[in-house]
């Protein structure tokens, strides 16, 4: 091969690069979330790891399950290679009376999820039930959740803050009522898209909008529904068969150049003909077709 010929060809693996991964070089590390398995998570885990992600989000079954042997979920997820990227520790109340039993109980699993070697522990928020939410609630949120945030820093882990239909960050507005009132060196934004698109927003401009505090992301598809029989106007499916524009979200975090965790979750199965392991294999295989491998 001539030298001249051998310069072009170098030259030209950029592009094919490009090409092949449309949305350039994947920076996101993917795992996927337990939430399917209902509860079984030895099964998760194995049938996860099956897949080729290399993470795992856990909910309070496994403290249920681990929480006094830690050392054996640790061995677990190392036997499978799965990183323990987060855990669903539940939600912060806004009645003052309630948060000493809640920052107790969120310590409780933050202390778990250090010893099984984890990173981030997920909480939610209350919406008020009987009035629209005002300013004071999103300060008084924000008031817990830097609370639990600092707290939460001393144990060497990090609060992720979600973003949830039903709960008080729920609009973009809303989430950002509360984010803005946080300190970002304890509270960072665990970024649910489908949720995010569910409550009105765009989903890429939230990734631009929110970069320098993303925790980590929900990978998540979604779909108006609203004859669904839980009477919600939306349910969420598997990547690609949905209304998110999940490939326009991977090419903003790659632009960003955050290259952290996305978690893909599935909060149940979309049809009672299909496993868990199934709904995940048609996510993993649609991440892949855009050029985003596990």
């Amino acid at each position: 091969m001539q030298r001249r010929d051998f310069l072009a060809g170098a030259l030209a693996l950029p592009a094919l690069a490009r090409s092949l991964h449309p949305l350039g070089a994947p920076s996101l590390k993917l795992g996927y979330a337990a939430i399917t398995w209902g509860g079984q998570d030895d099964v998760a885990v194995d049938e996860i790891a099956s897949l080729g992600f290399r993470g795992i989000q856990l909910r309070t079954a496994a403290f249920e399950r681990w929480g006094t042997r830690p050392e054996v979920l640790t061995e677990l997820l190392a036997s499978r290679r799965l990183s323990f990227v987060a855990f669903s520790s539940g939600a912060l109340r806004l009645a003052p009376e309630t948060f000493d039993d809640d920052l107790a109980l969120h310590l409780r699993h933050a202390r778990f999820v250090r010893a099984c070697g984890g990173t981030f522990l997920q909480v939610v928020d209350e919406r008020p039930r009987d009035r629209a939410p005002t300013g004071a609630d999103h300060a008084a949120m924000a008031r817990r959740l830097n609370a639990l945030g600092a707290r939460v820093a001393d144990l060497g882990l990090t609060l992720a803050y979600h973003n949830h239909m039903g709960n008080l960050g729920q609009a973009p507005d809303e989430v950002e009522g509360v984010l803005a009132r946080t300190d970002a060196r304890h509270v960072r934004l665990l970024l649910d898209i489908a949720h995010w698109q569910a409550a009105g927003g765009d989903p890429v401009a939230a990734v631009r909008q929110h970069a320098d505090r993303l925790a980590f992301l929900h990978l998540k598809d979604v779909v108006r529904s609203p004859s669904t029989t839980n009477g919600r106007a939306y349910r969420f499916v598997e990547l690609g068969k949905g209304e998110v524009d999940v490939r326009g979200v991977l090419a903003e975090v790659a632009r960003t150049g955050f290259d952290g965790w996305g978690i893909v979750e599935l909060d149940a199965v979309t049809d009672p003909a299909l496993t868990p392991k199934r709904c995940a294999q048609v996510s993993k295989d649609y991440l892949m077709s855009i050029g985003y491998p596990t």
